[in-house]
């Protein structure tokens, strides 16, 4: 008798004539009358079952899945040792609000966060949101609390939330359509993005030219001395997975030393292995810089919603009474799961293979590079890889239509990838960590193969 694969090791196929098949369809229809268009899905696929990476549709189609939740799945769907966790969890109780009752769950995990986020400070503490929107929003709130300043200066390409504060903070304003008035004191300067250099700009020079756009802000917007925190994701995500260059790091921490202003790192979708280490900003402490605050959500509870905000005591502690926490925060349910997801992303050695999985998508990414006239960039940390699409190299100009194609080309036959950038040309690696090398293959090649029939069709 043959062996037949689990759905954790199958390959992407698709069985049915058409996608959506005919069950997913009707569910779909059904979405379609109940729930809001404005949450948009332009993937066929409705999930039965999920493992590792993959998902399996009501119709039997097996997809490959390099989106991972955009960003949730580092250790897979439905890891059995995690909803065991959660299993033993539910039979004692599903929610203990932590401003009326403690329970070591929460207690456990802020320890154990403490003892390995790399932000600034002898001695630190955690506390629990729900989503990283809430957690970006909390990291504001202590900054203000801690310093008595009422602004902040995020970034161009930046990517934050959709709650009212950080669809503010958030660059791209299409995500804001119809929202405003938007609070006051959320102050814009420029990311590197170094592909897209102003042209003629030598590399050298880059990194003053977007210092130059802070030190802007302190002069025609705000002065440094009400500026409470600068934000920024060690790696965009929303943005086009650009990471920020060390050297412009250690410049921005200079200015926040030198005018008494926190650093936040926001690591929503960038922490837990994504990266090749625990936390994206482990890189800027190996280069002799640290952020003061963490806000880190996605991958911590294995899909459970759950948020943590990491600082030292002295920041911690500035919030006046009731000014932080939730119903929800710190949910039992999502402490257990998260306790488990570190225990196997340390003792599974996650962070080493998202460096493998990197190394392997890079390496065929550049060969892309060479044979196809519209592959611009590259670039990335870890597992957390970016391919920009352009319609001319030496013009750089953006190609969000063939970018749309490629990704539709490859959800018809069994990969889910999704898009980014600023230009809507760029798709974004987010595989959970355990994928097979054998799916990783299957999952280059039907890009690749998109590429080719789109670039030519």
């Amino acid at each position: 008798m043959l062996e037949t694969k689990t759905l954790g090791t199958a390959l992407p196929e698709i069985t049915t004539e058409t996608l959506p098949g005919p069950k997913a369809q009707a569910i779909i229809d059904r979405r379609a009358d109940a729930v809001p268009t404005a949450i948009r899905c332009g993937y066929p696929v409705v999930i039965e079952r999920g493992e590792g990476a993959m998902i399996e549709d009501v119709d039997g189609n097996k997809f490959l899945d390099w989106i991972g939740g955009v960003g949730v799945l580092n250790i897979g769907f439905s890891q059995p040792e995690v909803v065991e966790a959660v299993k033993e969890q539910a039979e004692k109780y599903f929610h203990g609000m932590f401003n009326v009752v403690t329970h070591e769950g929460y207690v456990t995990l802020a320890e154990k966060l403490a003892s390995i986020a790399p932000v600034k400070g002898d001695h630190k503490k955690v506390f629990f949101a729900n989503s990283g929107a809430e957690a970006d929003e909390n990291a504001v709130k202590i900054a203000k609390a801690y310093t008595k300043r009422q602004n902040i200066i995020v970034f161009s390409g930046a990517f934050h939330g959709r709650t009212l504060l950080t669809m503010s903070m958030t660059s791209k304003k299409a995500y804001a359509k119809d929202m405003g008035p938007f609070p006051y004191g959320v102050f814009r300067a420029q990311f590197p993005y170094f592909y897209r250099n102003p042209e003629g700009m030598p590399q050298e020079k880059a990194v003053d030219y977007y210092i130059d756009s802070i030190k802007a802000v302190f002069e025609q917007c705000a002065a440094a001395d009400t500026i409470a925190a600068m934000v920024v994701e060690p790696l965009q995500g929303e943005g086009g997975f650009i990471p920020a260059p060390i050297e412009w790091v250690q410049a921005v921490r200079k200015i926040c030393d030198e005018n008494g202003i926190l650093l936040i790192a926001d690591e929503v979708q960038s922490g837990f292995c994504r990266t090749g280490r625990m936390f994206a900003s482990e890189y800027w402490k190996e280069a002799g810089v640290q952020p003061d605050i963490i806000a880190t959500a996605k991958s911590i509870a294995a899909g459970v919603p759950l948020s943590a905000i990491i600082a030292r005591d002295e920041i911690m502690e500035a919030p006046a009474p009731g000014t932080i926490g939730g119903t929800y925060c710190g949910n039992p349910l999502a402490c257990a799961a998260s306790l488990k997801t570190i225990e196997i992303m340390e003792r599974d050695h996650l962070a080493d293979r998202s460096l493998d999985i990197g190394e392997i998508v890079s390496t065929r990414y550049y060969e892309w590079m060479k044979k196809y006239p519209v592959v611009g960039d590259i670039r990335g940390l870890g597992g957390m890889i970016g391919i920009e699409f352009v319609k001319d190299k030496e013009t750089k100009e953006p190609a969000p239509e063939l970018t749309s194609a490629i990704i539709n080309e490859c959800a018809g036959h069994g990969l889910l990838i999704e898009g980014a950038g600023t230009y809507g040309n760029v798709v974004r690696f987010l595989a959970p960590l355990v994928i097979t090398d054998e799916q990783l293959e299957a999952g280059l090649n039907i890009f690749e193969a998109a590429i080719e029939k789109c670039m030519n069709a």
